[in-house]
């Protein structure tokens, strides 16, 4: 470090270890990585202090991919900022926008049609798929299994791509919700498609659990590795699978039962340990259970309209007010907090992002492990820097 803090062109520093009485009696080593490192997951860095190869401390570095977002908000309409929401956590683009749309629509009063509510839960849970498929892929590169189960989960998310290209009209970007309701009806094809896409990604599945589940590889590398307690997960406020993955019991499409998932049976997958293995058997668990609720709503979906007729999208003004609106997304809850002074932008416009809340316990996790286990349990985590930075 040089005289005021700022890191210089080594990616290490050698730092004293002293015993109890202050004697010198080894070395630290501090070692930067990233923010270009591969396995960071994006613009990311840490600062990492070990003791031979034991992780001692651990400072995640981030604010790389900082884009202004909330403040842009506030200075263009309500509609202005849906496209932005998409570059939030730019793999599950339509789950942003859900989580958006919801807090307008309790701003400014609006209902959402029947079919439109079935269209965004068929949205969310295709997202839902995606996104676990690739993080699992990614999880088990950070392992060193190079090449195989990324591209196959590839394979299969390209296909859920397609899907969302043809009713949107972009693969990642989709810019696909408005308040009360979504931009466009689904075809009659393209639900035969989604239904065809459905019933053979448990065949994906069983293949893709038969290729990692009980290798004794992913075993070593993950049991007992990156524990979060239950206690822990709930004092820091982590959501999604990795606080499931603790034993908590929260999804909030069980507690808020937002839009219709009061209609669908599915359960709700808890791990025991809390640990990195736990982490990625949730998430295919919860894969299982996206595909029971894609059944249900693609067999049930109503015909109808898919717009609340009521809907102002261009000049709305919500009356003096404010509004959170939030929605059990792929990696925890993503929510929205909306202050309106009836004018045609928002007053304040704030951002509760999954991926950074659940970033701020990396360091309790990967205490007393080695610095090659801490890629790994970085990468159970889960995170885009779009969404944490903002």
């Amino acid at each position: 470090m040089n005289a005021v803090g700022e890191r210089t062109s080594q990616n290490y520093e050698i730092l004293p270890k002293t015993g109890e009485t202050g004697e010198p009696i080894g070395e630290f080593l501090e070692v930067s990585m990233g923010p270009q490192h591969p396995s960071t997951h994006g613009v990311f860095r840490m600062d990492v202090v070990l003791d031979g190869e034991k992780v001692v401390k651990l400072k995640p570095v981030f604010g790389y991919l900082h884009r202004n977002h909330e403040k842009i908000a506030e200075n263009i309409s309500y509609l202005g900022s849906m496209p932005y929401t998409d570059r939030l956590d730019y793999f599950c683009s339509m789950t942003n926008n859900w989580a958006y749309a919801l807090a307008v629509e309790k701003l400014a009063g609006l209902a959402v049609p029947e079919r439109a509510e079935y269209i965004r839960v068929i949205m969310a849970e295709l997202t839902r798929l995606q996104n676990h498929t690739c993080l699992i892929g990614f999880f088990v590169q950070d392992m060193g299994a190079l090449g195989t189960p990324l591209m196959y989960a590839f394979r299969e998310r390209e296909k859920i791509l397609d899907l969302f290209e043809s009713v949107s009209g972009a693969r990642m970007m989709c810019n696909y919700m408005r308040f009360g309701g979504v931009r466009c009806d689904v075809t009659p094809d393209w639900l035969v498609q989604a239904k065809q896409l459905v019933n053979d990604y448990g065949k994906f599945l069983d293949e893709y659990e038969t290729l990692l589940t009980e290798n004794e590889i992913l075993l070593a590398r993950s049991q007992g590795v990156g524990v979060l307690s239950r206690e822990l997960a709930v004092n820091a406020s982590i959501t999604g699978p990795m606080l499931r993955a603790s034993g908590v019991n929260y999804d909030l499409r069980k507690v808020d039962r937002y839009g219709i998932y009061n209609r669908f049976d599915f359960k709700v997958p808890l791990g025991e340990h809390g640990d990195t293995y736990d982490r990625y058997m949730v998430r295919i668990l919860e894969m299982r259970e996206s595909l029971k609720i894609l059944q249900q709503a693609l067999r049930d979906i109503p015909s109808g309209p898919v717009m609340d007729p009521k809907a102002k999208l261009r000049g709305l003004r919500p009356k003096a007010g404010e509004a959170y609106g939030r929605i059990e997304a792929p990696k925890g809850e993503l929510g929205f907090y909306l202050i309106s002074d009836g004018m045609a932008n928002p007053y304040r416009y704030r951002v509760r992002p999954p991926s950074f809340i659940n970033l701020t316990i990396l360091e309790d996790m990967c205490l007393g492990h080695r610095i090659a286990d801490t890629v790994v349990i970085l990468g159970s985590v889960d995170i885009v820097l779009g969404e944490v930075d903002r």
